[in-house]
């Protein structure tokens, strides 16, 4: 491929078919690498797709909200452009937060009142009204079945929910993505799949272009590292670029569980999303009338790093880091149990193993580089795939600003969010920031 871009991004799931896509609309010739065959096919695929606003700082709440704006109204976001696969679609169903201890929901309230999120708070009959088969017993704090006390009586009840009618899920995450590719494709934006960056290329102290495995070389000015779990590999080719972030990024292993519904609960066209601190997971609605169970990651739950060539080699084969384990399928499922007691908890687990690409306070990095032309959107699984569509819009503003001579680093880039006119300061998420302890550290942001 002998063509020359004016920019590159690499990875074409959730968050960088966005950029592309908004990058292209500002007239920049974009093309977009991906080591796998199609768009949203790595990490994206794997996401529960939800979309919320409970976040532990206003800025995080502020996005999530903006983003709801571009998911209720898919199809203008993406410009009514045609894709042979069809459109995800987006789940309305609205969103609970319960009160817990494993929750600063007075902090999220706040927030949300800040911000101007619509949002309704539901004592305890309200939700037992809507959410019949709940028991709203308090069991923190969060335990293991492993544990001996996991199976004592509760005593105290939950508090109520804060009820939030604009959120829900996306059906298909790695179709949504898809969606974006071929919307950005209209707007001028080329894709190659199955090909794997090996190195980012720079002279003069200046980003080049990149190197894939089979010795082909493309130039550009500018490269956009959006590669999920293997962000902080790509970061490690660039000259410098992993050493000037004080903010690092690597890979979790992550589990998601699926349970069937109570057979007199139709979950699945009447239930809800619902977070749970209490009991550490969160769940939303999935085919089969199913529940779609994740980890909260309380303390109690362990986190494995592991390196990601060595978990996708296996993926679809026999490697041993792509099967559920027993251990954490039981933790939670019957944390579950715990809050529906008519729960249905299969003898054999069923679910999604995949990675996270996670920062070290979990709030992602959008920003610059110490390499001139070299950008970063990373350190986002768990917690941003609602984002996607705003972080598109922010990352090409904020290139086009630094292409233009901004100095981000000494002065912080303004975004100016389309539907919500809030302002938010881009250097919230610096490479250069030091941990936010705001942070839930979790995949609640």
């Amino acid at each position: 491929m002998n063509d020359k871009f004016d920019a590159i991004i690499i990875g074409a799931g959730v968050i960088g078919a966005p950029i592309a896509y908004e990058l292209s609309q500002k007239g920049y010739k974009t093309l977009s690498v991906d080591k796998l065959p199609d768009a949203g096919e790595g990490s994206t695929a794997g996401s529960c797709a939800i979309v919320r606003a409970h976040y532990s700082t206003a800025d995080g709440v502020a996005m999530a909200y903006e983003g709801f704006k571009y998911w209720l109204n898919w199809e203008e976001y993406l410009d009514h452009a045609e894709d042979e696969k069809g459109h995800a679609k987006y789940m309305n169903t609205g969103s609970i937060l319960l009160k817990s201890d494993g929750h600063d929901w007075k902090k999220v309230q706040a927030n949300y009142d800040e911000v101007g999120v619509v949002y309704e708070e539901w004592d305890n009959d309200k939700i037992k009204e809507k959410v019949p088969v709940v028991d709203l017993h308090k069991f923190w704090p969060v335990r293991r079945p492993e544990d001996p006390t996991f199976y004592d009586e509760p005593t105290e009840v939950l508090e109520g929910g804060i009820f939030c009618p604009e959120a829900g899920y996306v059906n298909d995450p790695a179709l949504s993505a898809h969606n974006i590719m071929r919307a950005a494709e209209v707007k001028g934006a080329k894709f190659i799949f199955n090909a794997e960056v090996v190195d980012v290329r720079s002279e003069n102290g200046k980003v080049s272009g990149i190197t894939l495995k089979d010795g082909t070389q493309i130039d550009a000015g500018i490269v956009v590292n959006v590669g999920g779990p293997h962000s902080f590999k790509i970061n490690q080719m660039a000259e410098g670029v992993w050493e000037g972030c004080n903010i690092k990024t690597k890979a979790l292993r992550h589990e998601v569980m699926y349970c069937p519904s109570p057979e007199d609960y139709d979950y699945l066209n009447t239930g809800y999303h619902m977070s749970d601190g209490d009991i550490g997971c969160y769940v939303r609605p999935e085919v089969g009338n199913t529940f779609l169970i994740g980890s909260e990651d309380p303390d109690c739950d362990p986190q494995e790093w592991v390196d990601p060539d060595d978990f996708y080699a296996g993926k679809g084969g026999h490697g041993i880091d792509n099967v559920l384990t027993d251990e954490q399928w039981k933790a939670q499922c019957y944390r579950l149990g715990k809050r529906i007691p008519t729960l249905q908890v299969p003898n054999q687990p069923k679910g999604v193993v995949d990675l996270y690409d996670v920062s070290d306070d979990w709030i992602p990095i959008y920003d610059k580089s110490d390499l001139p032309g070299y950008y970063m959107a990373i350190g986002s699984s768990g917690n941003q795939y609602k984002n996607a569509p705003v972080v598109g819009l922010m990352m090409a503003e904020l290139i086009d600003a630094c292409e233009k001579g901004l100095d981000h680093d000494k002065k912080p880039f303004q975004f100016t969010y389309k539907f919500t006119k809030r302002t938010m300061d881009v250097g919230f998420f610096s490479r250069k920031r030091e941990i936010n302890y705001n942070s839930s550290f979790s995949v609640n942001g």
